[in-house]
């Protein structure tokens, strides 16, 4: 009895250890459950990154921490289980910082951030190129352009450096063009002929209007030589004539040197520069206007006539005339020379009795816009003045001689081009105008000429069809007695009509520089005054809006760049300004 008793109990414990152990199983399951569900949720939103970083629960008490809650019974070791953490067992542990909740992120501050970006990198990369790609595609080249277009020069060469399809949308012809149409253009000075250290450095000063900021342009080109001039149209500067020293080269020395009779052309928003037809005759610091003109221009006839007796009618491959080619000089052929009458027919531009012209002919070119410069007087090649004058044509590449100088004129020593007709000033203050339409020129008496001290060379200059003139007098003393006299440069405008002088304003700088250089584009006359003073080289730059009724002259730059320059460089110094 007593071993059955024993059997019984024993057969009930077991059963009471099996039912415990399948409880402790069903709570065990039950809780995963909960725990997969709260997961899930969570772990939604974190898919999409791809990482989920809510692995572990930390919990602590009394500052400890408890990490993986239910790692025992997935062993099935209930001797050493311990509490989940979703269990209502766990209400006497408490978070160690925030709100409450079933889990906390076991991972250090920026852990967690760093632990996704660094299994994310890739992702990354491909949504931002996708973020580039498709804003490439929302932003076609016409907007690109009109976007670049806007920008101010020192900007948009900036931009050319950004890649190789921005410097191609900002060097094609289009481009170029819409620049020069628009309205996003600001004035610029370009000042040439530094001297450095007694030599022709070949640097150009260009300075922004607008944001009164001095530019460095390197023009290696132009290393050694000094006394040319310059003239601008558009976007380009044309630099004309000039000498170079012999003996020292790069040397402003006139003991032993050469004169130039070669024409460069300076495009400033390409920075480029190219060679243009050289002037038929040498000449040092030449005067020049620039026009344009249209195709019923003498220039331009006489090109057209030139080129139709350079191309006379010929018999080739026709029946000759006995009159026009008695001798059938039209076939014969010079020994060895590889043409003979069967590749007459060959010849692929030639018909019977006719010559079919080439594409550059001057006949296609007659309706584009075409600009003509003259250069007339300066030194020649032994340093005598000059009376003559040349006409160059920037469509045919040619340089034609005008008519000279009228007799006893004297030398010339300033010139503008106003209205179509190129007005020339001489030191004997006489006026005269060629007619650029119809290549001849014309005297113009004028009396009384406005007075001035002759050491200084008057300059003319035109603004909106004005012509104005520049010029050095004495000043009295106002009327108060014992008052020196002292000079003033005052500004003159020519009434074209009643051939008067009429003086317009006083510039307010002493005239320190005897060959201050001054330009006019629009309705602004731009000047600049060099001089050395105490041992150093200044420069004044001043402008002058003739639109006001005021006329008053005003400072543009406080920044000197002479300062670094020789004294010889006021003497080699010329101006051109720009709109870009």
């Amino acid at each position: 009895m007593i071993s059955e008793r024993l059997s019984g109990e024993t057969s009930l414990r077991r059963d009471l250890e099996a039912l415990s152990v399948s409880q402790r199983l069903v709570r065990s399951v039950s809780q995963k459950l909960r725990k997969k569900n709260n997961r899930s949720e969570g772990e939604e939103e974190e898919d999409g990154r791809g990482v989920s970083l809510r692995c572990l629960v930390l919990y602590g008490r009394g500052g400890g921490c408890k990490v993986g809650a239910e790692t025992s019974d997935d062993f099935g070791d209930p001797s050493s289980r311990r509490r989940s953490s979703a269990s209502d067992d766990g209400k006497g542990y408490k978070t160690i910082c925030g709100v409450e909740e079933t889990g906390v992120d076991c991972f250090s501050y920026g852990v967690k951030d760093k632990f996704w970006k660094r299994n994310n990198r890739k992702d990354l990369e491909v949504e931002e190129l996708q973020q580039n790609s498709r804003m490439h595609l929302f932003l076609p080249d016409d907007i690109l352009e009109l976007c670049l277009v806007r920008l101010p020069l020192t900007s948009l060469m900036n931009a050319r450096l950004v890649c190789k399809k921005w410097r191609y949308l900002t060097t094609t012809p289009r481009f170029m063009q819409m620049r020069k149409e628009g309205l996003h253009q600001n004035p610029w000075l370009f000042l040439f002929g530094a001297v450095k250290d007694g030599y022709c450095s070949g640097e150009i000063h260009a300075l922004d209007v607008s944001l009164d900021e001095w530019h460095r342009v390197d023009a290696d080109i132009l290393k050694g030589r000094f006394l040319f001039s310059v003239a601008s149209i558009q976007d380009s500067v044309y630099i004309v004539g000039g000498c170079s020293s012999l003996t020292s080269f790069g040397r402003v020395d006139r003991s032993s040197f050469k004169t130039h009779k070669g024409v460069l052309v300076f495009s400033a928003l390409t920075k480029s520069w190219r060679k243009v037809a050289s002037m038929k005759h040498a000449r040092s610091s030449p005067i020049l206007g620039i026009s344009e003109v249209g195709s019923d221009c003498l220039i331009v006839r006489s090109q057209q006539n030139r080129q139709d007796r350079r191309f006379p009618r010929t018999r080739i491959g026709g029946v000759s005339d006995v009159y026009e080619d008695p001798h059938r000089l039209s076939l014969r052929r010079e020994p060895g020379s590889g043409f003979n009458e069967n590749e007459i027919s060959s010849l692929p531009h030639r018909k019977q009795g006719k010559f079919v012209r080439q594409k550059g002919d001057l006949s296609n070119t007659t309706d584009c816009r075409r600009f003509v410069l003259i250069a007339v007087g300066g030194l020649g090649s032994w340093d005598e003045p000059l009376d003559s004058g040349e006409i160059y044509d920037s469509v045919s590449n040619k340089w034609m001689e005008i008519q000279r100088l009228p007799v006893d004129f004297g030398i010339v020593c300033s010139g503008v081009v106003c209205n179509g007709m190129f007005y020339v000033y001489s030191e004997t203050d006489k006026l005269a105008g060629y007619d650029i339409e119809r290549g001849f020129w014309v005297g113009i008496q004028i009396t009384p000429s406005p007075p001035r001290v002759h050491e200084y060379y008057p300059k003319l200059v035109s603004c909106n069809g004005r012509l104005f003139m520049l010029s050095v007098s004495w000043c009295e003393g106002d009327g108060q007695i014992g008052r020196r006299n002292k000079a003033v440069r005052k500004l003159w405008e020519l009434d074209l009509m009643y051939l008067t002088w009429t003086e317009v304003s006083i510039h307010p700088d002493a005239p320190m520089d005897w060959n201050a250089a001054f330009v006019a584009d629009r309705n602004l006359i731009f000047g600049v005054e060099m001089f050395k003073i105490f041992g150093q080289v200044l420069d004044f730059l001043t402008v002058c809006d003739v639109s006001d009724k005021g006329t008053n002259w005003s400072h543009i730059s406080r920044n000197h760049v002479a300062h670094e320059l020789d004294a010889s460089s006021c003497m080699t110094k010329s101006m051109a300004v720009l709109h870009l």
